[in-house]
């Protein structure tokens, strides 16, 4: 009965969802305030029936029912609670009712703290992303459905894909979601605006916070997943840019892209339609990595979904929604100012350059990843776009892009000046390049071109503390005024010091472990010893050990340098009882920012076996500065002038009034 009222929900979710698409609009045209009162009620009513749906399936997961098709397909009774819960979403069902819930979360929130939003572009924002939950919910409703039910049920389940039973997937998919999905408000901020044919700075200030909310979520979700695929998977890299991999890329690049230019628009009044556009390209990138993982065209360790059938619904959705929006763009763009004039040599200037950039390099992304599959599709060739294609292209474009970032934060709005902007940056330079020539030395050289990869990210870092000292007046006052002043800044100054350090920082941490890395693949018997790092390391041995749904062999290593022993690390191989599926958990040992990482392969014929062993410099610096973007991304949230700030519907004006934030 449980389950029937977990399914019951989701269809009454959707007939809510259907009202909602239509009458508050209704209400809108007509001025009609009791019909409008329904989108933000209607809003936090569908919500609460998601909500009850998830919460039923998660349910289901945690007591085994297997009576339900989804629980006897993604779970097993040996299964840690942990990774029952993290099976609802970790199968394709699941993962799209996560993908719902979190969806009418955001309408929700909308709804809860728009209130200084205008009223019509209140309701027109909670309609458009009504429009997305009635297609979202069909979806799940008419081909993904989790409540299915089997009869007889089983008495036992088939167990959660072994590679998904860790921590880091428990969290990566509800952080990647919340950073997909939350894009979505800003695509309905921006087709509202369209419907409206209105947009100014009050918009852009609107749609800033949750921009920055999703794209933090996205940050989180992205570096989660990297460092999964790292330390699980045991092939030793954090990147490999797999097609679902570019499917979460691609958003954040342009999340990114959307950030600044909204910056530009509420500030100068300028880039109006190009944000606008940004507002719906990001979303419907979002919407592109949705079906490149859940059609079944692709075949990764991420992709759930295998019926073609899926893919066609939700291509379908991306053909109503990508192309509805753009037709609409298209017949509306022409109606609305564009904003006002800069100079180029301005922070608009460097900001519209950052938007160029970044624009380009979404583009090499996304025709480097559906090039094969249109090339299958059409001819029936297949071939393979790997690393090569986008370390190259992908790498030299971001190079003007690292170095004009420290610029941008220094020169004035409209019109300013670089000669300025480079006389505060050139210690900045300088010391990056002492700092850069002293990390290749330590590491005993390398490419002689790694120096300027690290100099460029160390002088991120060193320019965002060159754009808070410049801020505060270091050098110019006292340093008690100089603090006082540091101290008062906006915390969206600092929010955006610690994005461009943290871009730095796995700027820094990418060119050094992709230069500095040493990788030795051995055979080994006990007793026998490798090195790597400076490290040596002597295999001690295998032991069997046995977990709550899984068999293993364990291999110890002893880590020793100067010949005493510093450490020990345990590798191991894994096989799930239920599945009969192996898995290789890698031995990772932390030296500063450094890792020794150290995996396990076949057994050989002589009763040895293959180890491969990696040291991997600064390796941490990729991760941490995922971090400080992350941070940055909190501390800009926190600064109250980046909150919706229209005044209180009893005294709003014509155009809603707030200090501009940073």
């Amino acid at each position: 009965m449980i389950i029937e009222l977990g399914h019951f929900s989701l269809v009454l979710a959707l007939a809510v969802a259907v009202v909602l698409s239509v009458i508050p609009l209704y209400g809108s045209r007509r001025r009609d305030t009791a019909l409008m009162d329904l989108a933000p009620a209607g809003s936090v009513l569908l919500f609460l029936l998601v909500a009850a749906s998830f919460a039923v399936l998660t349910y289901a997961h945690v007591v085994s029912d297997f009576s339900v098709l989804n629980v006897w397909q993604n779970s097993h009774s040996l299964v840690p609670l942990i990774y029952r819960l993290s099976g609802v979403w970790g199968n394709h069902e699941g993962s799209m009712l996560l993908w719902l819930l979190i969806l009418v979360f955001f309408s929700a929130l909308v709804a809860i703290f728009g209130r200084n939003l205008p009223d019509t572009l209140k309701v027109n924002v909670l309609v458009v992303q009504a429009w997305i939950t009635t297609a979202f919910a069909l979806f799940i409703l008419l081909t993904s459905n989790p409540f299915a039910r089997l009869s007889p049920a089983p008495g036992e389940g088939k167990d959660l894909n072994p590679v998904l039973q860790d921590l880091g997937l428990a969290i990566h998919p509800p952080l990647l979601y919340l950073g997909y999905v939350g894009f979505s408000v800003c695509f309905s901020f921006a087709v509202a605006a369209l419907l409206e044919g209105r947009i100014d700075a009050a918009w852009a200030r609107w749609v800033r916070p949750w921009t920055l909310a999703a794209w933090t979520c996205l940050t989180a979700g992205i570096a989660m997943g990297s460092y999964w695929a790292y330390y699980e998977l045991g092939w030793g890299g954090w990147w490999f840019w797999d097609p679902v991999e570019n499917a979460s890329f691609m958003p954040w690049l342009a999340g990114t892209a959307l950030l600044h230019s909204a910056l530009v628009m509420e500030k100068r009044e300028a880039l109006k339609i190009w944000t606008l556009l940004l507002a719906i390209l990001t979303f419907s990138l979002s919407l592109l990595g949705t079906f490149l993982v859940r059609s079944g065209v692709l075949t990764s360790v991420h992709a759930f979904a295998t019926d073609p059938s899926r893919g066609v619904f939700i291509l379908a959705i991306l053909m109503i929604f990508i192309g509805g929006s753009l037709s609409l763009f298209a017949f509306r763009a022409p109606s609305l100012n564009a904003g006002g004039l800069f100079a180029p040599i301005s922070r608009e200037g460097a900001l519209v350059l950052n938007n160029l950039i970044l624009t380009v390099c979404t583009a090499t992304v996304l025709i480097g990843t559906l090039y094969p599959l249109l090339l299958e599709t059409l001819t029936g060739e297949k071939i393979s776009v790997g690393a090569p294609f986008f370390n190259l292209t992908f790498g030299l474009l971001m190079i003007p892009l690292l170095v004009a970032v420290p610029f941008g934060p220094l020169l004035a709005w409209k019109r300013g000046d670089l000669l300025g902007a480079l006389q505060r940056l050139y210690v900045a330079a300088g010391l990056s390049l002492v700092v850069a020539l002293a990390l290749y030395y330590r590491e005993n050289g390398g490419p002689v071109l790694a120096i300027l990869g690290m100099a460029m990210g160390l002088f991120l870092v060193f320019g965002a503390f060159v754009d808070l000292g410049g801020r505060a007046g270091a050098g110019k006052v006292s340093a008690s005024v100089a603090w006082r002043r540091l101290k008062g800044l906006p915390r969206s100054a600092f929010g955006t010091a610690l994005a461009h350090m943290g871009l730095g920082i796995t700027v820094l941490g990418v060119v050094a472990v992709t230069t500095f890395q040493s990788e030795h693949v051995v055979e080994m018997k006990p007793g026998m010893t490798t090195e790597a790092g400076g490290y040596v390391l002597t295999f001690d041995g295998m032991r069997e050990a046995k977990g709550p749904n899984f068999t293993e062999e364990r291999g110890h290593f002893t880590v020793s340098r100067g010949g005493a022993a510093v450490a020990d690390v345990w590798s191991s191989k894994r096989v799930y009882v239920a599945q009969r599926m192996p898995t290789t958990e890698a031995g990772i040992l932390t030296f500063g920012l450094s890792q020794l990482y150290v995996s396990l392969g076949d057994h050989m014929d002589d009763g040895g076996i293959v180890v491969r062993v990696w040291w991997k410099p600064y390796i941490l610096c990729i991760w941490g500065g995922a971090l400080f973007m992350m941070a940055g991304g909190i501390v800009s949230l926190s600064d109250r002038r980046l909150r919706v700030g229209a005044p209180s519907r009893r005294s709003r004006p014509a155009t809603p009034a707030m200090e501009p934030a940073e």
